[in-house]
Order: structure tokens, then C-alpha cells, then sequence
């Protein structure tokens, strides 16, 4: 039915005309129309049978994953994934133009603008700068954790991640938070932004990074302008870019040492008897532990973006290639040894751990990594505005929203992301800001030369 609406005569009617009197319109109906304009021409390209018979592959492979992944059998998600494989090469034809070929069809649609060859130069960075770094510091004795094998009351982390609510302006008069197996951020415009966190007894830190992770999401959408949001233009501009809120607050604010000067405190006076003997250096230490693991959505900030390098790799190899889908897990595996220097045992911690190839979602996976150096980027130019140490331990983080606010959230998708990094940092998307970022706090951190 939703194929049928978008290609009824009318429709198509309506969009052209819009499109080819676009120098008529407002500064909002422009883009709006630019963008529906695109998705029309691409999906027109696309017969509308294999869409349908695609979408129905798309509703089985979820669950079909979902047994694979829990009975650790890869074969049995083998044949769908290859015929989701299938789709998206036979898509990318469709969809090729001049300017767009192969994968870069794919990485399009998830962060306009953002190609291989932008990708390749990125991760290049990445592998020849930070893999080195995990390394080493993977070599130097582990980190002693005084707050392993402790539990901690769920309603007493609930009540912390109140707190947290406020210390970052959350509107609850606008959202809330509830509770769910995976945290995530929804929600109808800048009046209803719902954000959900999930609890464990013997991870304490899961749940305040989830929090603040969501919190960066929902702070994005409530600050977006709100006569946007009767528009197609409300909320982030970019899977990236939204992204980059998120990791900004979990990782630069909530895992900087300055932040838990202020507000460990409050969480010790929480936890009264649980920490009692862990101090705020060691806490710090803890929260900022490197640690080489399998799990992408469990890694700690160094080594996330080599989980998402592993991936893009195979991504681009599955898109460009003839490569069988019976040799990913090896690939994958040979690929975790590479970069984080460790064995996969099972193909439930490898390469059937995110659901993401199941729903078809190819060149969405960069867009974590690229996030995280957005980012960074913008930390340099808010240094510039703001003294940054001091304001993130103040009692919320009110001029931190303000600056975000003004150079990126009231924006909505407005912009495009390079426009977005023009405004907030002055200059186009430059890595080498992340990869600083990442040396300098980790080399510290580690007492590395």
C-alpha cells in the first residue's frame, strides 16, 4: 500500500511540479522538497514488485537472525542473509549515477555525502594511529577493578539516572524516560522526545552511559527549531551527526575527569556502601578502561571505532566483491585478530552480534565511527567559545546545550552534515581531530611516552 501511495499519479504529480518551481518557495519547503524529490527519482528506479519481495525478506530475516544468533548457527541465517546480499547489489545498480558507484550508492543514503574514498582515508587514519595505541596499551597490565563482583539496587540506579536527567536540562515536561532491553531515543518533535535505559545489578556504569548516551540523542531532538516539526526537516541531519550528539555527551562530557568531580558525589552518596572505598581517581580509571572485548555496543571508547572498521571492511568486500557469505565469519574473525588482537570463539560474539545486515542496513555501520569524530571536531571549536573543563563540571551542563544548540541542534536536517561542521567548527570534516583527541587522552590517562 505504501509503494502504491508513493507511485500513484498524484503524488508524483504533486513532487514534480513543487520541484520545478522550487526558486518559488520558502527556505524550509526547499529542502524539503529536494529531499522527497531524490527518494522519489530513486525509488521510481526500482521496480516495485522486487521492493515488496524485498520488504517481506527483510520481515522474516529478523527472526531467522534472532535464532541463529541465540543457537550461535550462522548456517541457519546463511541463505537469507545471502539473498538480502543479493538485493543490495542488484539495488546499487538501480541506484548508480554519474557521481555515485558500487558501495558509495549505499554509504549515500545513510550520511549524504560521505563516500569510500572519505571512509577509506578515515579508517586508513584510524588503523595506522590508534590500532598501534590499543596495542599497546593492551600489553601493560590489566586495571584491578574495585567494583567488580559488587551489585547495585536497581532503584537506586534509577534514581541516579534522574539526577543525570537533570544535571543535562532534560524537559520532562516534554519526555520521558521508561525502561527497555536496548536503550534508544524516539519520539513526535520537539514535544515528545522518550528516551528508554536498561539496568544490570553488577554493571553499574551500563546504565549511566546508556543514560547520558540517550539523554545526547533526546537533548538533540528537544533543542531541534520546533517550527520544524510539522516539517519532513525536525530532529538530526544525519545517522552521523546524530550520533555525534550522543558519543559527545557519553564519552567528551561523561567520561572526562572533571564531570565526576561534580557528580560522583552524588552518585557515592547513592551508593553509600557500595563505594565507599573506591575513590574518584579510581573510578575514573574504571570508567575509561581499555579493554580489547567482542562485543561492539559493550567497547569502550578507544576501541569502538575498530569494531566499526571491521565491519566497513567487510561491507565493502560483500557490496564490490564476489566474496561467499560462508567465508564472513572467518573474515571477521581474522579482522578482530588483526585489529584488537584477540580470538572470536563463537559466531554469536562475532559475526552474527548485530542485527543490523539482517534489516538490509549496508553502510549504516560507518556512520558510529564517523560520530564519534564529529565530535571531536567540534570539542576543538567549542574550547575556542567556551572554558571547557570548567563548564562541565558545573551543576548541569546548560552552556554546553546553548553551544550545541546554536551551532548545530536548532538546525534540524535544515543542513546538510558538511554545512553543519562548516557552522559549528569552520572548517569541512577533518579525522585528524579524533585521532588527537583519542592519543592525547588515553596516552595520559595510560602514562604512555
Amino acid at each position: 500500500m505504501s509503494y502504491r501511495l508513493e507511485r500513484s499519479e498524484e503524488y508524483i504529480e504533486c513532487v514534480k511540479v513543487l520541484y520545478e518551481n522550487i526558486d518559488s518557495l520558502d527556505d524550509v519547503l526547499k529542502v524539503e522538497i529536494k529531499k522527497v524529490y531524490k527518494d522519489l527519482l530513486n525509488s521510481l528506479k526500482v521496480p516495485m514488485e522486487e521492493l515488496v519481495e524485498y520488504s517481506i525478506l527483510i520481515s522474516k530475516a529478523q527472526s531467522i537472525w534472532a535464532d541463529a544468533k541465540v543457537n550461535n548457527d550462522y548456517k541457519k541465517f546463511e541463505s537469507t542473509l545471502s539473498e538480502i546480499i543479493k538485493f543490495n547489489k542488484k539495488y546499487v545498480k538501480y541506484l548508480e549515477t554519474e557521481e555515485l558507484k558500487g558501495y558509495d550508492v549505499l554509504l549515500d543514503i545513510y550520511e549524504e555525502g560521505m563516500t569510500k574514498e572519505k571512509y577509506d582515508k578515515f579508517f586508513s587514519l584510524l588503523k595506522a594511529e590508534i590500532v598501534p595505541l590499543v596495542h599497546k596499551i593492551n600489553s601493560l597490565e590489566p586495571l584491578e577493578v574495585s567494583l567488580k563482583d559488587k551489585l547495585f539496587d536497581i532503584n537506586k540506579q534509577k534514581e541516579f539516572a534522574n539526577y543525570l536527567m537533570d544535571v543535562m536540562c532534560f524537559d520532562k515536561s516534554r519526555g520521558l524516560i521508561k525502561e527497555s532491553e536496548h536503550p534508544f531515543t524516539s519520539g513526535y518533535g520537539t514535544t515528545d522526545v522518550r528516551i528508554t535505559n536498561h539496568y544490570y545489578e553488577d554493571l553499574l556504569i551500563s546504565s549511566i552511559f546508556s543514560c547520558i548516551h540517550e539523554l545526547g540523542h533526546a537533548t538533540y531532538e528537544q533543542q531541534s527549531n520546533p517550527d520544524l516539526d510539522s516539517t519532513l526537516l525536525g530532529g538530526g541531519a544525519s545517522m552521523a551527526m546524530h550520533e555525534s550528539q550522543s558519543r559527545f555527551y557519553e564519552n567528551i562530557v561523561g567520561r572526562s575527569y572533571e564531570f565526576w568531580v561534580r557528580h560522583y558525589p552524588k552518585l557515592k552518596s547513592i551508593f553509600s556502601e557500595e563505594l565507599k572505598d573506591v575513590t574518584l581517581d579510581e573510578f575514573y580509571k574504571y570508567i575509561n578502561n581499555v579493554e580489547c572485548s567482542l562485543i561492539r555496543t559493550e567497547a569502550d571508547e578507544l576501541t569502538y571505532p575498530l569494531h566499526i572498521m571491521v565491519r566497513y571492511e567487510i561491507e565493502k568486500l560483500i557490496i564490490e566483491s564476489d566474496v561467499d557469505v560462508c567465508e564472513l565469519p572467518s573474515i571477521w574473525n581474522k579482522l578482530y585478530k588483526e585489529y584488537l588482537g584477540i580470538d572470536v570463539p563463537t559466531d554469536k560474539e562475532g559475526i552474527l552480534q548485530d542485527v543490523h545486515w539482517a534489516g538490509g542496513s549496508f553502510g549504516y555501520f560507518p556512520t558510529y565511527a564517523l560520530g564519534s569524530a564529529y565530535g571531536a571536531q567540534m570539542l576543538d571549536a567549542m574550547k575556542k567559545d567556551l572554558d571547557f573543563e570548567k563548564v562541565i563540571g558545573e551543576e548541569n551542563l546548560s552552556k554546553i546545550n546553548a553551544w550545541l544548540k546554536e551551532k548545530i541542534h536548532i538546525f534540524g536536517s535544515t543542513k546538510t552534515p558538511d554545512e553543519l561542521m562548516k557552522i559549528s567548527t569552520g572548517k569541512s570534516f577533518d579525522a585528524s581531530y579524533y585521532v588527537e583527541y583519542l592519543k592525547n587522552k588515553f596516552t595520559k590517562l595510560y602514562n604512555l611516552k
